[in-house]
C-alpha cells in the first residue's frame, strides 16, 4: 500500500480509538478486570455488588478509569501514528503492552485494596490519586519506549510522518 493511503487509514483509526476506544476497551475488559481482583481479593471474603466490592464494610467501585482505559487507547493511538510498523508487528506490540498493562493495573488493583484494607484510608486516597493522575501516563511513555526497542521500531509517533510529508512536498 502506498504511504498516503497507510498514512490516511491510520490517522482515521486513530482518531477513531481517540473518540469510542475507551468504549470498545470497556467492553472486553470489564470482566477480566473486575473477576481477577475479585480472585486476588477472596482471602478478605468480597461480596460482589453490581461494579463494586464490599469488603470490611469499604465499598470498592470500579469505574471505567480503574480499568486503565485510556493506558490501552493511548497505546494503540502511539501504534497507529507511528509510521512503518506493520500490522503483524503492531498487533505483536499492542498484544504484549496489553498484558503489561492489564498485569500492573490488577497488581495495583490488589495493593490499592490491600491499602485500604489493612491500613488507612486516607493512604488509599493519596496513592491512588498519585497512581491514577501521574504515574499512569508515565507508565505508558516508559511501556511505548521499551516495546518500540523490544520490537525494533525505528519510527518515531507523528514526527516520522511530518518528516516523511516534509520530503514529499520538497
Amino acid at each position: 500500500m502506498d504511504y498516503k493511503k497507510s498514512l490516511i487509514i491510520r490517522l482515521i483509526l486513530a482518531l477513531i480509538i481517540a473518540l469510542i476506544g475507551n468504549k470498545l476497551f470497556y467492553f472486553v475488559l470489564f470482566k477480566p478486570t473486575f473477576y481477577f481482583s475479585y480472585i486476588l481479593l477472596l482471602k478478605y471474603n468480597p461480596v460482589i455488588l453490581n461494579t463494586s466490592f464490599l469488603i470490611n464494610g469499604y465499598n470498592l467501585n470500579f469505574v471505567p478509569a480503574c480499568l486503565a482505559l485510556s493506558a490501552y487507547s493511548l497505546l494503540a493511538v502511539l501504534i497507529l501514528l507511528t509510521k512503518d510498523i506493520s500490522i503483524k508487528k503492531s498487533i505483536k506490540i499492542f498484544i504484549t503492552g496489553s498484558l503489561v498493562i492489564f498485569t500492573v493495573n490488577i497488581i495495583r488493583i490488589f495493593i490499592l485494596a490491600l491499602i485500604l484494607i489493612e491500613l488507612d484510608i486516607k493512604l488509599f486516597n493519596n496513592l491512588h490519586l498519585f497512581l491514577w493522575q501521574i504515574l499512569s501516563t508515565l507508565f505508558v511513555v516508559i511501556l511505548w519506549v521499551y516495546l518500540t526497542k523490544l520490537y525494533k521500531v525505528k519510527t518515531i509517533p507523528v514526527y516520522s510522518d511530518f518528516k516523511e510529508l516534509s520530503n514529499k512536498i520538497k
